[in-house]
């Protein structure tokens, strides 16, 4: 299980920089004006794990296979979006698809790149953007409940469920909030995320700084920092011009670079691990002479469930899973010296998986 992620913004925020860095492509066109990148680009980048490269050293494996993070680039959004200006519809359309949104906020002053609302202020652009996806909120909340007016008058649960839902999204979005504000009970779970609205999104705001403010932003950044943190969102500074030259070059001279730049490491990482902080997502390992992988689940996660991420045979037939601490497994040096310690622990259904976990499963075909 990877996660999606959208990229969005407003025109010229640099966006398209930070995607074509991310995934090392080309593909989204970075241009001053608005609308360059028309259809949603998707990249595929691997989650950089250096446990992962720690226990294939360990066990000698032949193959390293990291898991992926899926980034979606998605054209600029505008004011008015939610009534169609720009190509707000299918910007709308693309958003509903992630998992998660990544607002990249302009937080660099540079009089050769317009922008849109011809100022720099970081936080009203993230207002015009929450605003944008409330309004269609508030649109598609008023659609629904009209067409299923005829259901819960006949008593349908189902209905019945929706219409609160959507009843308290909709007092929410009317009090000027976003959706995600709004406290659902577990057995709502699976249903309010059915209504699939823009706003419960979990958000994660990227402050695109100027190369000499990427290692302690600035006074737009420390703006956008407040807001995040009055919000409960996060935030991550990333200059996306430094992260575009990273990925140009070799590894070892990327880390010169970084070191140049007063960085400890590359953007892409620190926007990961906020990423998978923001879904509450964690990593577990399987560990051999001819792979060493790592799988991504989210919190909580059973290991049935984990096993069923490899294989839906492995779920089904599940009879337990060989578990050794990632610290263990590291410390004795191996599986075999890490069994012969009383490290490698025999866990059934109901254990959750922790975060690092070295496993191995058993299962009935």
């Amino acid at each position: 299980m990877g996660f999606k992620m959208g990229i969005v913004g407003l025109p010229n925020v640099g966006k398209s920089t930070l995607f074509n860095a991310l995934t090392r492509t080309a593909a989204a066109q970075a241009a001053n004006f608005p609308f360059c990148t028309i259809e949603p680009n998707v990249g595929d980048v691997a989650v950089p794990d250096e446990r992962l490269d720690t226990l294939a050293a360990i066990a000698k494996s032949k193959q390293i296979i990291p898991t992926r993070m899926t980034f979606v680039d998605i054209a600029g959004l505008v004011k008015g979006a939610s009534k169609g200006e720009g190509l707000g519809n299918q910007f709308l359309a693309n958003i509903r698809e992630v998992d998660a949104i990544a607002h990249v906020l302009r937080c660099f002053e540079d009089g050769d790149v317009t922008h849109v609302e011809g100022r720099v202020d970081p936080v009203a652009d993230a207002e015009t953007i929450e605003t944008e996806l409330m309004l269609a909120d508030l649109e598609s909340i008023e659609k629904r409940l009209q067409n299923i007016v005829r259901k819960v008058r006949g008593g349908d649960k189902e209905a019945v469920q929706q219409e609160r839902l959507m009843q308290a999204a909709k007092a929410a979005l009317e009090d000027g909030k976003p959706a995600r504000v709004v406290e659902v009970d577990a057995e709502d779970a699976k249903a309010w995320k059915m209504l699939q609205l823009l706003t419960t999104k979990p958000v994660l705001y990227v402050c695109n700084v100027s190369e000499g403010d990427a290692a302690e932003g600035n006074e737009h950044s420390a703006r956008v920092a407040e807001m995040a943190a009055e919000q409960g969102n996060s935030h991550v500074i990333i200059s996306a011009q430094i992260e575009e030259e990273i990925s140009q070059l070799e590894a070892d001279e990327a880390e010169m670079f970084l070191g140049e730049m007063g960085l400890e490491e590359a953007g892409l990482d620190r926007l990961i691990r906020a990423g998978y902080a923001l879904l509450h997502l964690e990593t577990y390992f399987t560990v051999g002479p001819k792979e060493a992988r790592a799988w991504t689940i989210a919190q909580g996660t059973s290991a049935p469930k984990a096993a069923g991420v490899i294989h839906g045979d492995f779920e089904k037939g599940f009879i337990r899973a060989e578990t050794i601490a990632y610290d263990d497994y590291v410390a004795l040096g191996g599986e075999q010296p890490a069994k012969e310690a009383g490290k490698m622990r025999a866990e059934g259904k109901g254990y959750i998986v922790q975060d690092g976990d070295v496993m191995h499963f058993l299962f009935n075909t």
